[in-house]
């Protein structure tokens, strides 16, 4: 490919320098695994994607799934990259040995997922959530469901899906209104109706297994009444095989701006005598459960964001590098050979901000993986406590910043190949529309901004909190060692200062007036996400400062330099906004809150 799909010395860097995932090694349940054996798993994962997910991303796009007579057609394409993927494993990856699985750590899955993201994530879709139902299935499920369910999945016999969201409800879990009626032999009968569904039906795997949120007849109201059901779109027979069509059809498909390759769909459950469903686990505990899947696609969704930004930013940087336009300012000789557009001053600004915002991106994403991997895997029970914790608190931040800063910069990219970034001969415009449904994917920015100040700053008494406050502390203390980097410590030490501040005026209006302390919510989710970007920069800005104060090699030295002028420009471009975000919401200004309907 002429344009690479990531920036594979950054992925090196991230991976070995950034995160010390050779450490993982010392933990047991890597103990079989090597570097060798990592990388090699990366190797073959950038050769599934550019083989078998790049070479369809346009086709899909123009192509997106029909249905016809009740039946789901794909291009083709799709289900030769996602039998490539099964075949390699990787639907296995999170698995134990035992079980089949590669037992591979989660940050180097979720490299291989930011691969095939990179390159075609209208089909990355389909092993993204198939993945995630496993882990659910694993998690919570009995014995006997995940002897009949988990290798379905595993192999790649079936893709799985979650169905939370309703025609009439989105984000409102507990006003949920498909039931579930025990019945008989155990199993239970689910009527109601979902709504935009990813990857609910198709035609490149044999079966879907739909992890479906319902309420039990009788159940309490709200949220504590909602249980968890395995619903398969065909019933398994006991060799594995698809059995009798299940009471869950597609009643029509969305089509969305992005995405394209991936089916959306609208599924009815129980027009007949009910969809058969298996109960996960308890009654009524179904929303903690599933939050394990939706965390993990949180997380998910933003490294599809970082992946789609990145390749916005290698496309826009190989354009930048070949278009010749125009001339300096400087010259006078209007005779002389065109400049090519990196040489321009407000080009190169623009690529520098798509630099900072994808690689800080892909960064922040795996510093969270790396926080569940040691929540699951870390030596001792303090540590994965604390990480837990953390990474508890930073959830919100970690979807959001990268799907709202992914847009930002696939914008960027649009603007830097200029007339020709509106059309499709170049992949940017593709890229912007298929990046800009990850702000609302996984609960729209409202939602996390919510969520993180009205429930996670004061979970777990604060601790997430305190341990944030107390790792970038560090960093701080770190990073003043380092002459290039000293004034970039103290800038993010003097924004911490001013968080701290606005956190504590927020809680204390939130006690006096929940709903109007909450309404600027969204703007404290992105002032705490620009300081948790600028904590990430500052990280990799020591790393590189370290590196550069030795001797080098020539391609070396560009990249540590390189990620020294991200850090600073983000730094000392991007933080300081967050002074007058501090202003308004210290201020408690309300004039958003007090705007009446009417005045509209």
């Amino acid at each position: 490919m002429s344009v690479p799909l990531l920036n594979d010395r950054d992925v090196e860097f991230l991976l070995y320098e950034f995160l010390d995932t050779e450490k993982l090694l010392e933990r047991p349940r890597y103990s079989e695994h090597s570097r060798e054996i990592f990388d090699a798993s990366l190797r073959t994962a950038k050769t599934i994607a550019e083989k078998y997910f790049a070479n369809h991303l346009v086709e899909g796009d123009e192509n997106e799934p029909t249905l016809e007579n009740g039946i789901v057609k794909m291009i083709p394409e799709t289900k030769v990259a996602w039998d490539a993927f099964a075949n390699a494993g990787f639907l296995a990856a999170h698995q134990d040995y035992e079980e089949g699985g590669m037992q591979m750590p989660e940050v180097i899955f979720r490299m291989v997922m930011a691969y095939v993201n990179a390159a075609n994530i209208g089909t990355a879709a389909y092993p993204f959530v198939a993945t995630g139902s496993a882990n659910l299935i694993r998690a919570f499920g009995s014995v006997e469901q995940k002897a009949k369910f988990l290798t379905l999945i595993m192999d790649g016999r079936s893709n799985g899906t979650m169905c939370l969201t309703e025609p009439g409800q989105g984000s409102a879990l507990g006003d949920i209104t498909t039931m579930a009626a025990p019945a008989d032999d155990g199993t239970y009968r689910v009527f109601g109706q979902k709504m935009f569904i990813s990857c609910a039906d198709h035609d490149i795997a044999g079966n879907v297994i739909h992890m479906v949120l319902a309420k039990i007849k009788g159940a309490p109201p709200g949220v504590k009444g909602i249980s968890l059901f395995i619903v398969p779109k065909f019933l398994v027979n006991d060799d594995g095989s698809p059995g009798e069509r299940n009471d869950v059809v597609v009643a029509g498909l969305n089509h969305k701006m992005g995405y394209r390759n991936t089916t959306n769909a609208a599924l009815n459950f129980g027009e007949k005598d009910g969809a058969i469903g298996y109960l996960v686990g308890e009654a009524n505990k179904g929303l903690g459960y599933m939050f394990q899947m939706m965390n993990e696609a949180r997380i998910g969704v933003a490294l599809g964001a970082a992946a789609i930004a990145y390749q916005g930013f290698n496309h826009s940087l190989d354009y930048a590098r070949q278009r010749p336009q125009g001339r300096l300012a400087s010259c006078k000789d209007q005779l002389s050979p065109q400049v090519m557009l990196v040489e321009h001053a407000d080009v190169r600004r623009l690529l520098l901000a798509q630099k900072a915002y994808s690689e800080g991106s892909l960064a922040m994403c795996l510093f969270g993986s790396s926080l569940f991997e040691n929540q699951n895997s870390a030596p001792t029970q303090e540590l994965r406590t604390r990480n837990t914790q953390l990474l508890d608190l930073l959830t919100p931040v970690i979807k959001s910043w990268p799907s709202k800063y992914g847009c930002i910069s696939n914008d960027m990219a649009i603007q830097i190949l200029g007339g020709a970034g509106y059309t499709r001969e170049y992949p940017v415009e593709q890229l912007y529309r298929d990046q800009r449904l990850n702000p609302i994917h996984e609960g729209a920015e409202a939602i996390h901004g919510l969520d993180l100040l009205g429930r996670k700053l004061s979970l777990y008494g604060g601790a997430g909190y305190q341990f944030f406050k107390e790792d970038v502390a560090q960093d701080i203390a770190k990073a003043k060692d380092f002459e290039p980097i000293k004034n970039l410590a103290g800038k993010l030490e003097n924004a911490m200062d001013v968080l701290e501040k606005t956190t504590q005026s927020l809680q204390q209006q939130m006690g006096v007036d929940i709903d109007r302390g909450l309404a600027n919510a969204t703007v404290y989710l992105d002032m705490f996400g620009r300081i948790v970007g600028a904590w990430i920069w500052l990280k990799q800005g020591i790393i590189a400062a370290e590196a550069l104060s030795s001797s080098l090699h020539e391609s070396d030295e560009h990249f540590y330099r390189g990620k020294l002028q991200a850090a600073n420009y983000y730094i000392e471009w991007e933080l300081p906004a967050i002074e007058q975000y501090a202003e308004l919401l210290q201020a408690g200004n309300s004039v958003p809150f007090e705007m009446q309907d009417e005045w509209f």
